[in-house]
């Protein structure tokens, strides 16, 4: 298939899962960076530290994802020069949508999950699309492997739907350590059939107590 001289996107590939509880927030990405059949980087982070226990992952193109997490790193620098606090993972959020929305004429090839605490100390995930359509859920995957990951999630989680009334919290009903090990899982399945995902897995856990780093190896073929 030949590609249009003047197209300017290239999918890096990659994939990115969030998961949110009670009182933490899980959020992982895999570390391999490639283009066709050939890996440029088998140790590159998908995932930036933004706001006060608010992370994002990015998957797509990196170029623009690079330019996405500059943009949001200086918005959230002036917010806390202005203000004299951190912005709120709900207010970075929105600020995300507005951000992506903004460029929707020639948007960011990035495909984004937030995920943090929001101001009552529960786990929060939102989840994107490239022109900033967002939705707060209990989890959420991204990227090259998310449609092998996401059926997994749905089976496992079941979170309500937001339809339901009463209104139900979009929170899933385990542990941080079920959580973490079913992160694990979903991408160790994942990696066997997705040609762009592999190398090492990169897990953020955000409790009360901070933000926590974990890394554990994946397929490296």
């Amino acid at each position: 298939m030949s590609r249009r001289g003047d197209w300017v996107y290239e999918n890096n590939g990659g994939t990115c899962v969030a998961i949110a509880g009670a009182d933490y927030c899980v959020v992982a990405a895999d570390t391999r960076l490639s283009v066709g059949y050939s890996i440029l980087t088998r140790d590159h982070s998908k995932i930036c530290e933004l706001a006060d226990k608010c992370v994002l992952a990015s998957s797509g193109f990196q170029g623009d994802i690079k330019a996405l997490h500059k943009n949001l790193s200086a918005r959230e620098l002036l917010y806390q020069h202005q203000h004299n606090k951190r912005m709120s993972c709900p207010a970075m959020a929105q600020l995300l949508s507005n951000t992506l929305y903004y460029k929707r004429f020639f948007p960011y090839y990035a495909f984004n999950v937030l995920g943090g605490l929001d101001s009552e100390g529960k786990g929060c995930v939102f989840t994107y699309d490239a022109v900033g359509s967002y939705e707060r859920t209990g989890f959420s995957a991204q990227g090259t492997g998310s449609t092998l990951i996401m059926p997994v999630l749905d089976n496992q989680l079941k979170s309500p739907s937001p339809l339901l009334l009463p209104a139900r919290d979009a929170v899933t009903p385990l542990s941080e350590s079920e959580a973490v090990d079913l992160v694990k899982d979903v991408f160790a399945s994942a990696t066997e059939r997705d040609i762009y995902t592999g190398d090492k897995l990169e897990i953020v856990v955000i409790n009360k107590a901070g933000t926590k780093r974990e890394y554990i190896d994946l397929r490296k073929d």
